[in-house]
Order: C-alpha cells, then sequence, then structure tokens
C-alpha cells in the first residue's frame, strides 16, 4: 500500500517479487495477500527479532581489521545492535514489556551470544574479507518480471569465483526439506546471474542454530529452471491479483500465523480486498448479450 499526499492509503499490485514472498505465495496464497496487498500487522516474535540481532552482530563484525575479529568481540556488539534495533522498531520493545525483573530478555540475549559463539566454529572470520555484506540486489529478467532480494555475504575469490553465504539462526532440516532452504539460495544466484552474468560457484547456508553448513554448487541448468519456477509463479500471482481469488492452504505451518483470526480455515473472514477485480471473459460476454440493444 501506498499512502498519497492527502494521507490516504491505498493498495497497489505486487510489483516484484522476493524470496521471502515467493515462500509465502507457495506456503499459503492467502498469507501472501495478507502481507502484500492487505499488508496486514504482525506481532514480533522473539525467534526472528533473535535472528535480525545476529545478523547486525556478524555484519558489524567485519568493520574491525582482521586480527580483531573474535568472539568476545562479536559478542561485545550485541546489546549496541540490540539498542540500534529497538530504535528503528520501536514495536520490538513489546516483546519483553511485561519482562519487569528483566529475566526473559537476558536469557533472549544469551541465546543471541551462543549463536554468534557457534559461527566461530563454522567460519574463521580472520580469513574472510566480504566483497558485500547485507546487499540488495535487484534484477528484471526478459519477461518484465522484476526479482529482488538482500544477500547477507558474497565472497569474491582472487580467481574472480562467486560466494553466496546466507546465515540462518535455526536449525539445518532434515535432507528431504532441504530443497526448499536452498531455493532461497538459488533465487539470489539467479539474480546475480542476470545482474552481473556470472554463476556463482558456490551457495552455503550456515545454520547457526545446529552448528551446520550446507553448500550447493549451481550450474546454469539450476538456474534456467529456477527462472521458469518463478515465472509460473508470477503468473499464478498476477491471476490471483487480478481475480481476488487467494485461497488458503492449510498446513502445520497455520498454528504460528498471525492472521487466524480472518482466514476462512479458522472461521474468519479477510478485509474487504482493496483492489479492482477483473471480470471473468465469460461473465463479459453474457452481459453483453444480455444488454439492451
Amino acid at each position: 500500500m501506498e499512502t498519497s499526499t492527502d494521507g490516504v492509503v491505498t493498495a497497489v499490485r505486487p510489483a516484484s517479487l522476493s524470496p521471502s514472498r515467493a515462500s509465502d505465495f507457495m506456503q499459503c496464497p492467502l498469507l501472501y495477500r495478507f502481507r502484500v496487498i492487505d499488508k496486514l500487522p504482525e506481532k514480533p516474535s522473539e525467534a526472528a527479532t533473535r535472528g535480525t540481532l545476529v545478523h547486525a552482530v556478524l555484519e558489524r563484525l567485519f568493520d574491525a581489521p582482521a586480527g580483531e575479529r573474535t568472539a568476545p568481540r562479536a559478542k561485545s556488539l550485541i546489546p549496541g545492535q540490540w539498542d540500534r534495533l529497538r530504535e528503528a522498531k520501536p514495536e520490538l520493545t513489546e516483546l519483553f514489556a511485561d519482562d519487569e525483573q528483566g529475566e526473559r530478555l537476558a536469557r533472549w540475549l544469551a541465546d543471541a551470544e551462543k549463536l554468534v559463539e557457534r559461527w566461530f566454529t563454522l567460519e574463521d572470520p580472520t580469513r574472510l574479507e566480504p566483497a558485500e555484506r547485507e546487499l540488495f540486489v535487484q534484477a528484471e529478467l526478459d519477461s518484465g518480471l522484476k526479482l529482488r532480494g538482500i544477500i547477507d555475504r558474497v565472497d569474491v575469490a582472487p580467481t574472480g569465483e562467486v560466494r553466496i553465504v546466507d546465515y540462518k539462526t535455526g536449525k539445518a532440516p532434515r535432507p528431504e526439506y532441504s530443497e526448499g532452504a536452498l531455493f532461497q539460495m538459488k533465487f539470489y544466484a539467479l539474480v546475480v546471474w542476470r545482474l552481473k552474468g556470472v554463476v556463482p560457484r558456490r551457495l552455503q547456508l550456515v545454520y547457526l542454530g545446529s552448528g551446520d553448513v550446507i553448500t550447493y554448487d549451481p550450474r546454469t541448468e539450476d538456474l534456467e529452471q529456477v527462472e521458469r519456477k518463478l515465472h509460473a509463479l508470477w503468473e499464478a500471482i498476477t491471476l490471483a491479483t487480478e481475480t481476488g481469488d487467494w485461497r488458503p492452504r492449510p498446513t502445520k505451518l497455520c498454528g504460528w500465523c498471525d492472521h487466524q483470526a480472518v482466514c476462512p480455515e479458522f472461521g474468519g473472514t479477510p478485509p474487504p480486498y482493496p483492489l479492482a477485480v477483473r471480470v471473468p471473459e465469460s461473465e463479459e460476454d453474457t452481459q453483453g448479450r444480455m444488454a439492451p440493444g
């Protein structure tokens, strides 16, 4: 949605696709609508906020000279980065509003420290000089579809080979679910390929919650397949946008959704659809035949 000069908020049609929003639509089209078109508010979660905090700490650590990138220094960055997050998003104070003694906050910060410490067992920052950190990328495919996203880290070897790295504060998925996790990385690889003309040599997922590192070396045909999948996905999103037909897709993840109150699967009613709906051609034809002469 956009806010006009007179303060009126109007809905706008989706114009681009990111890995997270693509995952939303694949998980549940109605969830995509709630987040992208209706922009319904969602309560901040401790897990997601901790992930944001850890990402910020790992990004800022590389501001220090290589020899000073130690675990103690990284942990010392946590309080300051937490303060910055709260300044940027005041709603985060709600997370611990009822924590009068500060015990839950202390445990939460301690958990963040553990995740940061574990990273040092998986990678050695003294030997890394990232080419980019928290890099916003955007590319337009030949079809006109715009892809965008933020890459945690880009490493470039002296030989020019590119490695894309993404930090995850959760645990690594079981092998049968790894393809879903790699989708985001292949999405980024596609954007880099279309933007720079270079296929990344390696995609690397660093799972701080379990201490696992998953790597994948993409091939051109892999990225072409992802591109076809994204085009099909965008066609489905465009059709749903034009018709207003956003259907829920019940899964175990519904239990974590903030929008149960307005979801038909839970007896709720979605808010009025804020975009103009295209009349199906069959109805247009019928109306045309019935129109007075």
